[in-house]
């Protein structure tokens, strides 16, 4: 039998892997909170009472508020590349295939749930305040005119590489943007992206090489 002192030891043991599971735990309740209450209304009491823990667990993981919303954005930006990465296979994916699945992620259905809807609005608002949250509106912006450039590269003369990409991440955009205000339904979202991949392809036959 273990003696007394092993076993307190073993009950305040962390736990493997705990503190990846309260941090996502804590994600899932902010994004609950700010489709529930908004940004200004998302407090670490709304977040907490959602996640089912004491407010002194988001200081403990985040530092505060700011450090929860930030960790919440970056949660949503690695999202963002998940689902662009996800659709590879073990072949090689063609430029016109790879600006399709730039297109495809940005309206997928985690990109365009109604969680990440208000969140992702919620965040670009706070964005204009916040020079974290700023900083990571401009790598997310850099981050698709980079992978559009790459994949227009290929496919259409140089001189209007940036005219291209320009013209695609606004649609992307401002498509996704329409949807996310208006509370768009999945078919609405799915038939933006298909405008996206319709301007893909008129500026590919426009521009080609």
């Amino acid at each position: 039998m273990n003696s007394p002192e092993v076993l307190k030891f073993e009950l305040y043991m962390p736990k493997i892997g705990m503190e990846k599971i309260r941090k996502q735990q804590l994600i899932d309740a902010t994004l609950a909170s700010i489709a529930q209450h908004g940004m200004h209304g998302t407090t670490i009491s709304t977040i907490s009472k959602l996640a089912g823990v004491s407010s002194g667990i988001i200081s403990h993981y985040f530092g505060g508020k700011a450090g929860l919303l930030k960790g919440t954005t970056i949660y949503l930006l690695e999202q963002l590349k998940q689902d662009f990465l996800q659709q590879f296979t073990d072949s090689t994916p063609t430029p016109k295939e790879r600006l399709a699945f730039i297109i495809n992620a940005n309206f997928s259905t985690a990109q365009s749930s109604n969680k990440a809807a208000v969140a992702w609005l919620s965040f670009w608002v706070q964005s204009m305040h916040d020079k974290e949250l700023s900083q990571l509106q401009r790598v997310n912006h850099a981050r698709l005119a980079s992978n559009l450039r790459y994949s227009f590269k290929a496919l259409i003369k140089r001189d209007y590489l940036d005219y291209c990409t320009n013209m695609l991440a606004a649609q992307i955009d401002g498509q996704w943007l329409r949807c996310a205000l208006s509370q768009g339904s999945n078919a609405q979202f799915l038939n933006a992206a298909n405008y996206c991949h319709a301007l893909a392809e008129q500026l590919i036959d426009q521009y080609s090489n």
